[in-house]
């Protein structure tokens, strides 16, 4: 990509009218707000999380934010659809019961009965699985981590998910009636966290995949404890695994400020992040608050910050604001805003969002949706660079948008919905780093100084597509890689 003309003539550009609306006490004054314990974390489909929301409105409504929302409010409500194993399930192995998510934990769900002999399989790196026969069959494998790659955001749940991606699908397509997976010794390390979310269950809105329970075979995890009676080929699998269904209100909150161009106004900037983090959990280092301070904290403060500055200079178009809930659920939020938007879509001509934007480097940052398959409107990459040049500069990590990553981070935040509908579409990020997902999120821990200098940079970027004569363009050739 060429350099920006700013850049590249060396010409200094006049900042946006209001930046010096955007100031760090009032960033770090509203991630200590917004991640304190007293929403204890935000989950998804609770009262804190709709505690969390009513707060957000409130701010909305006192920097001057017009309701957007439904009903001429703030508030977008859609209904979180979530299946879970019922609490009185039993699981037995020769006769001797299993205790729930202590002893046995259910990775995939399945409203199923069985009275089975476990065929041992082995270690799962050593298994022919072209030559192995499982139709109809009980089958037990030890989870091996060769062939994973160990370095994605791990170790955590998601390596029994990565184990179930290599192995058993395989064996779900050859038509196992259940497995059976014995923990190695890292997937003992995750066996908090991964049960976490398993007990968690799935969760999806209307329309969604997962809103009915499509799964028909079990998945199970069993202690490495478990193996000798396994080896021995004459244990019995006994269970009785009932799926509950649940309906729980989740919520976007919604606000605009209108443009000041009698044509351009109909059009909208649209602002884009998450309430949400993962609630009261497993303790770690004796704290059990998921606060989500960068994640996502950290992009909702800065979505405030771009409203007083918005609010104090508006543009020619009209600006949204959209915190999306569920987002640590699936994008829900998202996928359900853009499928029930509350302004038409086609007027809205792009899609800031951010994801973690408050640590590592001070001096490096990432937007996603920069370089193909990813990028889906050149136009709007070229403002958010010229933006980056014109104010802090971040060095760009470009290593994150590439199809190749082993995080697939791109795939993983609420911009993704709208750049399927053809919407120009951006993620700005800090990055990953140790504390995600983890009581360690803290408010405390962000780097201020350069979380403004993303608020700084999504600010620009905004001001530039809301000041534009022509709305961003959408690459003709654009299409993701799944």
């Amino acid at each position: 990509m060429s350099l920006p003309a700013a850049a590249q003539t060396g010409k200094s550009v006049a900042p946006p009218p209001a930046l010096s609306s955007i100031r760090m006490q009032d960033l770090k004054k509203d991630v200590y707000d917004l991640a304190d314990a007293h929403f204890r974390g935000r989950s998804a489909g609770t009262l804190d999380e709709l505690k969390a929301s009513m707060w957000i409105g409130e701010k909305y409504r006192a920097l001057g934010l017009k309701p957007a929302g439904d009903d001429g409010t703030y508030f977008q409500y859609f209904t979180l659809l979530r299946h879970s194993v019922n609490v009185n399930s039993t699981i037995s192995i020769n006769g001797r019961p299993l205790q729930l998510w202590k002893d046995v934990a259910i990775a995939q769900m399945a409203n199923k009965q069985l009275d089975e002999p476990i065929h041992y399989l082995g270690n799962a790196a050593l298994i022919d699985m072209n030559a192995v026969n499982v139709k109809g069959k009980v089958v037990a494998l030890e989870a091996s981590p060769e062939g994973i790659a160990m370095n994605k955001s791990l170790p955590t749940w998601r390596y029994s998910r990565s184990i179930m991606d290599k192995y058993g699908s395989i064996l779900l397509a050859k038509g196992a009636a259940a497995i059976i997976f014995i923990a190695d010794a890292t997937a003992e390390r995750c066996w908090d966290d991964a049960v976490e979310n398993f007990e968690r269950g799935n969760y999806d809105i209307e329309g969604g995949a997962s809103a009915k329970l499509q799964t028909t075979v079990p998945v199970l995890w069993l202690h490495a404890a478990a193996k000798q009676e396994l080896m021995n080929k004459s244990a019995v699998l006994k269970a009785n695994i009932v799926i509950d269904f649940f309906e729980y209100p989740s919520v976007n909150i919604v606000g605009k400020i209108d443009g000041t161009d009698p044509k351009l106004s109909a059009e909208y900037l649209l602002y884009s992040g998450h309430q949400d983090a993962h609630g009261v959990r497993n303790a770690i280092q004796n704290d059990s608050i998921f606060y989500g301070a960068d994640d996502n904290a950290s992009v909702d403060a800065a979505m405030f910050a771009a409203a007083r500055a918005f609010k104090k200079n508006p543009g020619k178009r009209s600006v949204l604001f959209v915190i999306h809930g569920a987002e640590e659920r699936g994008l829900l939020g998202s996928r359900w805003y853009v499928a029930h938007p509350t302004v038409p879509r086609n007027n809205i001509v792009a899609v800031l969002n951010g994801d973690m934007i408050g640590r590592n480097n001070p001096d490096s940052a990432a937007i996603l949706g920069a370089a193909p398959p990813h990028r889906n409107s050149l136009d709007l990459v070229k403002m958010a660079m010229d933006a980056n040049l014109e104010g802090p500069r971040f060095k760009l990590d470009t290593l994150w948008d590439k199809p190749t990553h082993i995080e697939g981070w791109y795939f993983r935040s609420d911009h993704l919905p709208y750049a399927r509908q053809g919407i120009p579409s951006l993620m700005y990020t800090t990055l990953l780093h140790a504390d995600y997902h983890t009581p360690l999120d803290n408010a405390e821990r962000i780097d201020y100084g350069k979380l403004k200098k993303m608020a700084d940079w999504m600010y620009r970027t905004g001001w530039k597509i809301a000041n534009a004569s022509k709305r961003p363009a959408t690459d003709a050739d654009f299409k993701l890689e799944r």
